[in-house]
């Protein structure tokens, strides 16, 4: 991907984020509203300068029994006659929709676009239907026709890494340690408390005596195997959410706010849907593509980078990443977990939000939470879980499993 024609510089101007976890009293509208309403309050806009909407959005049909749904939220909001579209790419739902924010400032058609993106699950309790719906997004001759969701991609992956690269099941678990632990300082997060905190509670209650945490964490009572080998603490939670941005052409930003924050890069790649036709099983190909295009959009490299929020669905997930984005060599992106160099002050920052893992996994507002913590990040706004000095952060949101990934940027001005 070349980018030789003139685009607008591209800012972000305000945010929202509603609370992440089990929301009995909201529907995803509800959700939607509630975060757009608060972006645009944040932004300091007014409902009438508004020319595009874009909803990141993977399943409000079969989860919500709702379609239209980006129709109905800008009449809810009196956002009329503002254009609105609803995104879809699984997963990654809420980046594909900041791309399509991004684009429409960029390229001129719009000069203050709303992106919002979210999810409503929790409700639903019919046992494996979530999974079920999510591994439609799979390769259905090839895969799913032989009952594979994408828990079972998560264990597969984590096997073929501890195996190729010699490295220990305890230094995936040390990534949801430090999620669970950055979760505690987010008020957001599904999870605010910490894996330690979970084993206290569980011998107080008499279901173990533990003298670890890794020995709590291997106990098959209080965290099962979902897929081998990966176990419930492994793997991110069910969650409703939804978070915004409000966009605007960069030369217009300090009309409305006084440190706005760019999107200088965003790249977006996709690689094979049935997975073993891929080429190498840890490597992701289409990250590292998407990665490289948002790096050389903005100028930047891996050096450059402060902070960065990655797509931990499952915990072997965020060392891959951290691999192919640049951070680390292949093979050692665990066990840089394992040595401290992704928490909060260590090399590169990881998920200081506390990821999917901790924050949760409102499925397509996902892509577009990891860009508000960086916006808070950047802006010096993230409280306790603030990276002193943070100027330029970037993403990961991965749709499918791996098959459609996105990488955006995001810098300090």
């Amino acid at each position: 991907m070349e980018f030789l024609f003139n685009m607008r510089k591209v800012a972000i101007i305000g945010v929202g984020h509603t609370k992440f976890g089990v929301l009995k009293e909201k529907d995803l509208l509800d959700l939607l509203c509630d975060a757009s309403l608060e972006a645009l309050e944040d932004s300091n806009t007014t409902e009438k300068e508004f020319d595009s909407v874009y909803v990141g959005a993977m399943c409000p049909g079969e989860f919500n029994h709702v379609s239209g749904i980006s129709s109905a939220l800008v009449d809810r909001i009196s956002l009329l006659p503002a254009a609105s579209d609803r995104i879809e790419n699984g997963p990654a739902s809420g980046g594909s929709a900041i791309k399509a924010g991004f684009q429409a400032i960029a390229s001129g058609m719009s000069e203050l676009v709303l992106v919002v993106g979210g999810e409503k699950m929790t409700h639903i309790d019919i046992p494996g239907f979530i999974t079920s719906i999510v591994a439609t997004i799979t390769h259905s001759e090839a895969e799913r026709i032989h009952g594979v969701s994408l828990p079972s991609f998560g264990g597969l992956l984590t096997r073929a890494y501890l195996e190729k690269y010699n490295a220990k099941l305890e230094w995936i678990s040390d990534i949801a340690i430090k999620n669970h632990k950055n979760g505690t300082l987010n008020p957001n997060a599904h999870f605010q408390r910490s894996i330690e905190d979970f084993m206290k509670s569980a011998i107080k209650k008499g279901k173990g005596d533990w003298q670890s945490v890794y020995e709590f964490l291997e106990d098959d009572k209080v965290n099962p195997i979902i897929a081998d080998p990966l176990r419930l603490f492994h793997i991110c939670p069910i969650s409703d959410g939804a978070a915004a941005l409000v966009l605007c052409n960069a030369e217009t930003a300090k009309r409305y706010c006084d440190t706005p924050v760019i999107i200088s890069g965003i790249g977006q790649a996709t690689d094979t849907h049935i997975i073993y036709e891929r080429e190498e099983m840890t490597e992701l190909k289409a990250l590292k593509i998407a990665s490289s295009q948002a790096y050389r959009m903005a100028k930047k490299s891996p050096d450059d980078i402060d902070v960065c929020e990655l797509h931990d669905a499952f915990e072997i997930l965020e060392a891959v990443q951290s691999e192919d984005m640049g951070f680390f060599e292949k093979g050692e992106g665990a066990k840089a977990a394992h040595e401290g160099l992704t928490e909060i002050g260590g090399k590169i920052p990881v998920n200081p939000s506390g990821g999917l893992k901790a924050r949760g996994h409102p499925l397509g507002a996902t892509g577009i939470a990891q860009v508000v913590e960086l916006f808070w990040q950047l802006r010096g706004e993230a409280g306790k879980r603030q990276v002193e000095g943070a100027e330029t952060g970037i993403t990961c949101n991965f749709g499918g499993f791996g098959n459609n990934i996105l990488s955006i940027l995001v810098e300090r001005i």
